[in-house]
């Protein structure tokens, strides 16, 4: 029913955390198959996607480009992208499988959803974070390649897929989603806070809204992704 795409790149640190948090869905019968696209790793990572039983791909880096050949490569009727440093909450097979149900039944339009953002932190700041993607969410039902893109493979492909763009991919397909932005699904996506660790609370979040900012302003891409380190 649901093929994952995970693209990676030096994930051995994430990754298998990732991948364990999908074992629930597979045991429900609800992941058919789960595609790492790689894009030149040198560490463990191929050796975590293969003993866990993924479909291995090998690009070349960027992340529009890596999510559009796992999508190219899918079977499933839905398809689940999802960054390698992300997992998945438990529990979060039965949300999902009932929300895929009530689409396919016609309960209610068949359209994209999204799980809501949480960082693997604690204290004040990421929860400050957090509460800035939920009001980004509501006001704007603009989420993030963090948050997970569950979306059915005719919506993905009516509205043109992934691009190859190596920043603001996960944007600029919310863009052309239009009216039927995603619904925002109670189970959180845990992201890793390594980047905000790395370059503080305050620097990663003021660079996450320049660079959104940018795009907007229809700055080219090459440009954000330098601001985006």
């Amino acid at each position: 029913m649901i093929s994952v795409v995970i693209p990676t790149y030096e994930a051995e640190h994430s990754l298998a955390a990732t991948l364990s948090a999908l074992v629930p869905g597979v045991v429900a019968g609800l992941i058919r198959e789960v595609i790492i696209v790689d894009g030149g790793s040198r560490d463990r990572t191929l050796k975590i996607a293969d003993t866990a039983g993924a479909t291995i791909l090998t690009v070349d880096r960027g992340r529009g480009q890596q999510l559009a050949a796992g999508a190219e490569a899918a079977r499933g009727d839905w398809l689940l992208f999802l960054h390698a440093d992300t997992v998945l909450e438990r529990g979060w097979e039965d949300e999902v499988g009932a929300y895929i149900e009530r689409c396919e039944t016609g309960a209610r339009p068949e359209r994209a959803a999204a799980f809501r953002f949480a960082l693997d932190d604690i204290g004040f700041m990421p929860r400050v974070i957090e509460f800035g993607v939920l009001l980004r969410c509501t006001l704007f039902r603009l989420p993030y390649g963090d948050q997970g893109l569950l979306i059915p493979r005719r919506v993905y492909q009516s509205r043109g897929g992934y691009q190859a763009m190596p920043l603001m991919e996960d944007v600029e397909l919310i863009g052309r989603l239009g009216r039927a932005k995603p619904v925002i699904l109670r189970t959180r996506a845990v992201t890793s806070a390594a980047r905000y660790h790395r370059d503080g609370y305050f620097l990663r979040a003021s660079r996450n809204i320049a660079c959104l900012g940018m795009y907007y302003l229809r700055v080219p891409n090459r440009f954000i992704a330098r601001i985006y380190g």
